[in-house]
């Protein structure tokens, strides 16, 4: 479990498990999570395009992850905010078929990106997600009073001079690139649940902003390392796992709501 090939795992699996605890308390504050649910497949398009030139897939990702926060922002200024995501999903995911469609290499770097590949990430992907980590860790840091005070009320934002709208596009830009550093290790479909799960536990138990970042970041940490020793040791998936823990945290965290 700690052999050296593992290491590598241990290192990023921590630092996403951070950045979707800390992310995904403003995903949950927001109600955000039909576009948490849609950036990361969203993004994988872009995976695709990388595949198909012949380049690193983070930036692929980090492309369609801009996209996608773009189109979601200038669509939502027209009509409602679920609207909006699902047609930049649309957009996205259609771009996605003729990338696969023109490309020869159906391959497992490709479609990993949909469930993960965290059992095998190589010392030259630590980089880039530790530099991504800090960068979206820093901003939310920065952002963070004004992100939750446009959360909990953008008409009090407004009148204490903080933009809801632009709070709005950051909010999607931190989002997005938390999305980007996470795909290749817990794959699209987990980002999901590693973002929400172990904030909406964190906010059932808490409703103070600091304890309930602070309760989601080491919920989503116990998360993943039990995940990971768990898969290693049975060779079952990282994924069932992480959504097999976060339900039951999350079953926990209203039980004890409701006794206490």
């Amino acid at each position: 479990m700690f052999s050296s090939f593992m290491i590598n795992t241990w290192i990023v699996v921590t630092l996403v498990a951070i950045v979707a605890g800390f992310v995904g308390f403003f995903v949950v504050l927001r109600g955000a999570s039909f576009a948490a649910h849609a950036l990361p497949l969203g993004t994988f398009p872009g995976a695709a395009l990388a595949g198909l030139l012949g380049i690193n897939s983070f930036f692929g990702l980090v492309t369609f992850a801009g996209l996608g926060v773009v189109g979601i922002s200038q669509l939502s200024k027209k009509g409602r905010h679920e609207v909006a995501t699902a047609l930049s999903l649309v957009m996205l995911l259609s771009l996605g078929t003729l990338f696969l469609s023109m490309s020869s290499q159906y391959s497992q770097q490709v479609y990993s990106l949909l469930f993960g590949e965290v059992l095998g990430v190589s010392t030259a992907e630590i980089t880039p997600i530790a530099l991504l980590s800090l960068l979206v860790i820093g901003v939310t840091i920065k952002l963070f009073s004004p992100l939750v005070l446009s959360s909990i009320s953008p008409e009090l934002a407004e009148v204490k001079g903080v933009s809801a709208r632009k709070m709005e596009i950051w909010f999607l830009a931190i989002l997005a690139l938390a999305t980007a550093m996470s795909l290749p290790v817990v794959g699209a479909l987990l980002v999901f649940s590693l973002m929400i799960a172990p904030s909406a536990v964190a906010r059932s138990l808490t409703h103070r902003p600091v304890p309930a970042v602070i309760l989601s970041v080491s919920i989503s940490l116990v998360t993943v390392w039990l995940a990971i020793a768990l898969s290693y040791e049975t060779n079952w998936p990282v994924g069932f796992f992480v959504g097999g823990f976060g339900a039951i945290f999350y079953g926990l965290s209203r039980i004890w709501r409701r006794w206490r």
